[in-house]
């Protein structure tokens, strides 16, 4: 198969999405409204006439350079299945003529699933540290894709712990296809069920709304309490705007209420088949009557109505270790239930290697990794 690489319109790029179950929102072209600091472009890839695989590529320029960086986060929409070389080829060659120094792009392909009995159990062992260290489920095709990115000359970039500045390695997500809401509660642990039924008696109440300033109030505060630094306002205006304008029902903003005090509040992103949990915030004060449970299950429940295929609670670090501040992470989220992930990661591409080179030496010396796009608290 010789296939071609050209720039598409925003109608076609959509086109192609509605015909997927899995693109993340993070491919979408509305994204690159929200990357206003990139270039953004939508690029397909054509069988003779057919388009057959299309993705969102985020440019960064380089000071003094006259360069960029082209980023395709969780992307691109291609049959990773297959040959590689028959679709990254004709990307790279395309993004070379046109000014790039180097690509970086982050498959949506995955190596490993750990259940969350496995997580739960190797919690409580001592002697497990991560997740890396358990047998898990190996994915023949991540596998794949790992040696022939690998063979290809392309550079892996996600940290140990698989949780950097850029697009998280490790996520924890809840399948649904085929299941019901019995299913899915069936699946939480205890402590979750009892955490939904006490919010849903103590009078926590739901509804999804468009009030941004509330949310934000309450994102801030949790970001001051959990030790993160928050994203300001215009950011979620621009997000809201940009994502709902490309499809209204793209994005939405969950606020639980008790006694009329906002109590906790989501961002939920849905693209086909797969729904994000994407940004949380949560009060200090009545965090007894459980309304960041009552969120997740409004969400959870809305997605199995939307008819989606998987729940994404983005990501985790891959630590196990009960003294390290991250395992609280994992344990909320696997809760739930469904499944720890593993990725194949961050990939660089070096097209202009004493420029990358160049470049990396000057990111090393100042003490500072790339920083790409990252998608919510994970609190």
């Amino acid at each position: 198969m010789r296939l071609t690489v050209t720039p598409i319109s925003t109608a076609e790029h959509l086109a192609y999405i509605a015909t997927q179950r899995s693109v993340s929102f993070l491919q979408t072209p509305a994204w690159g409204e929200v990357k206003t600091e990139w270039r953004s472009e939508s690029l397909g890839w054509y069988d003779g006439p057919r388009l057959v695989g299309a993705g969102l590529v985020l440019h960064r320029p380089v000071p003094r350079l006259g360069t960029t960086l082209a980023y395709l986060p969780e992307g691109p929409s291609i049959d990773w299945a297959g040959d590689l070389s028959s679709w990254l080829d004709p990307l790279a060659t395309y993004l070379k003529a046109h000014g790039a120094f180097a690509i970086r792009l982050v498959p949506p392909v995955r190596t490993h699933t750990w259940s969350a009995a496995v997580v739960k159990a190797a919690v409580a062992n001592p002697e497990v540290r991560r997740l890396t260290e358990l047998p898990g489920c190996a994915d023949p095709i991540g596998a794949r894709v790992t040696e022939q990115l690998l063979q290809a000359g392309w550079l892996p970039q996600s940290p140990d712990d698989g949780f950097g500045v850029g697009q998280p390695q490790f996520k924890y997500e809840v399948p649904l296809a085929g299941r019901t809401e019995d299913d899915v509660l069936a699946g939480m642990n205890q402590l979750w069920r009892r955490n939904i039924k006490k919010a849903a008696r103590t009078g926590v109440e739901v509804t999804v709304g468009d009030d941004l300033a509330a949310f934000h109030e309450l994102y801030v505060h949790t970001a001051a309490r959990d030790h993160f630094t928050p994203r300001p306002l215009p950011y979620f205006e621009t997000m809201f705007s940009a994502l709902r304008a490309e499809d209204p029902t793209r994005l939405s903003l969950y606020s639980a209420h008790h006694q009329g005090d906002l109590v906790a509040a989501s961002i939920l992103v849905r693209v086909g088949g797969r729904a994000w949990y994407s940004y949380g915030a949560s009060a200090t004060a009545k965090r007894d009557v459980r309304g960041s449970n009552a969120c997740q299950w409004a969400m959870i429940r809305d997605s199995l109505a939307a008819g989606c295929d998987v729940y994404d609670l983005r990501g985790i670090t891959s630590t196990l270790d009960a003294n390290d501040p991250h395992v609280g992470l994992i344990q909320f989220k696997a809760g739930l239930g469904g499944q720890a992930v593993r990725y194949v990661g961050e990939w660089d591409l070096p097209l202009r290697p004493v420029l990358y080179r160049g470049f990396s030496l000057y990111l090393r010396r100042r003490g500072k990794r790339l920083r790409t796009t990252s998608v919510g608290s994970l609190t």
